[in-house]
């Protein structure tokens, strides 16, 4: 016990939980911030130590190990695993890895979080959830990272649909627009590989947002009828150093093997229709993630680019004053809010992560199964399958084989 750790414990702080992280760029800096943030926002039962980091460029992981606050740098993920002082493994390595690296940290007694989606195949996925099953026999949890559930106004517009302020539920509308791809020049990261990333802008931001669709209706996808394309197929190699959306290429050039865009209709359980459209190819958009939900007694709309507004239209008023009207979404009484700042005071993207870390640390204190579950990132997974079995089929509408009760969903 170091010093100050031994003070602590006289001065009666929590207990800790030591974290151990695969991964150090885009998403490792991501998660890094929520661990690191969340014991000094929120009063946790159990404080988050940053115990040690893994990647497998020694002088870049230890500089990623300095900059974010991490206490040791592995660059073996297996000995990462092996360490007395970690307790929960936080996976933020290229999807080709997620199975492999989570499966032997449940074994291993860890918990595990593992970023979305959450695996390259719906096989993958269903390993992970048998595994997490056997897991929480033994009393370790596994969630995976859909970290937008955790925008204080998403949250909030599933409040509002859970009370019935929507109605019957009719039509839900996402897109999720990026421009990182529009240049042909831009380099054949992994990202833009299959065998890495298992798909494209499908599984990179259609993910999210099936997930979004079905977190705030409550409901699951049974059936999609989607087009998918690839609009640059070759890409220059990469040359330089390639960190998080940025990398350099050099002459030689190498087949892009997955979608840039990907547009789907799809039926939710109830019947209500919903369509997603998924783009890395949408000049002008940098992260523009929108959505619209339509029911019987009224809207709601979200916009990622103004996250801490709500657009919520009741439609039992009379229509000589009704309308969309803005919620400011930064009231302590909103999710999350209570231990920010005072109202009117907004948030941004980085809260996400601290939000997601706050959930997973009082779901381990309190042995409680955190959301969403494996089986809810194998749900997904399983969308995502019919969406690129429909597209390979010129828009066929494909049925979405429906998780079963012993499946563990959580929504």
């Amino acid at each position: 016990m170091t010093p100050t750790e031994a003070s602590e414990k006289e001065a009666g702080a929590p207990p800790t939980l030591g974290i151990g992280m695969v991964g150090y760029a885009f998403m490792g800096a991501a998660h890094s911030q929520g661990w690191r943030t969340a014991g000094h926002v929120f009063d946790l039962p159990v404080r988050p130590v940053l115990a040690a980091i893994c990647g497998r460029d020694e002088s870049a992981v230890r500089a990623a190990a300095a900059k974010h606050g991490w206490a040791a740098a592995e660059t073996d993920w297996r000995r990462l695993i092996e360490r007395d002082d970690v307790q929960v493994v936080d996976v933020c390595t290229p999807g080709d890895s997620h199975a492999e690296i989570a499966i032997a940290a449940l074994e291993a007694g860890k918990h595990v979080l593992c970023e979305k989606p959450l695996a390259n195949s719906v096989a993958e996925a269903e390993a992970m959830v048998r595994a997490a099953e056997a897991a929480r026999a033994r009393g370790q949890l596994a969630m995976v990272g859909f970290n937008y559930r955790r925008v204080p106004a998403v949250s909030y517009a599933r409040k509002l649909i859970e009370e019935g302020r929507l109605g019957t539920l009719r039509h839900v509308r996402v897109t999720y627009l990026q421009d990182w791809l529009v240049d042909p020049a831009f380099p054949l990261t992994w990202r833009l590989k299959r065998e890495q990333a298992g798909s494209g802008a499908l599984g990179d931001l259609g993910a999210h947002i099936i997930d979004l669709a079905q977190f705030l209706t409550g409901e699951p996808l049974v059936g999609v009828s989607a087009l998918a394309e690839t609009f640059v197929k070759e890409r220059p190699l990469v040359s330089g150093v390639s960190a998080g959306l940025s990398a350099t290429g050099g002459g030689e050039v190498g087949p892009v093997t997955v979608d840039d865009a990907a547009v789907f209709t799809g039926r939710l359980a109830s019947g209500a229709l919903a369509s997603f459209e998924a783009s890395r190819m949408a000049a002008g958009r940098k992260n523009a993630l929108h959505l619209e939900i339509n029911g019987e007694l009224g809207s709601l709309a979200f916009d990622l680019e103004r996250l801490n507004e709500l657009s919520f239209h009741d439609h039992t008023e009379p229509a000589a004053s009704s309308g969309f009207r803005r919620i400011l979404v930064t009231e302590p009484e909103h999710p999350y809010l209570d231990a920010w700042w005072p109202p009117g005071h907004a948030l941004g993207y980085e809260h996400t992560f601290v939000h997601q870390a706050r959930d997973l640390v009082e779901a381990v204190a309190a042995g409680t199964d955190p959301v969403p579950s494996f089986a809810d990132g194998l749900q997904v997974q399983r969308v995502l399958a019919a969406v690129e079995d429909s597209a390979a089929k010129n828009a066929v509408y494909t049925p979405v084989p429906q998780l079963s009760d012993t499946d563990g969903a959580s929504a």
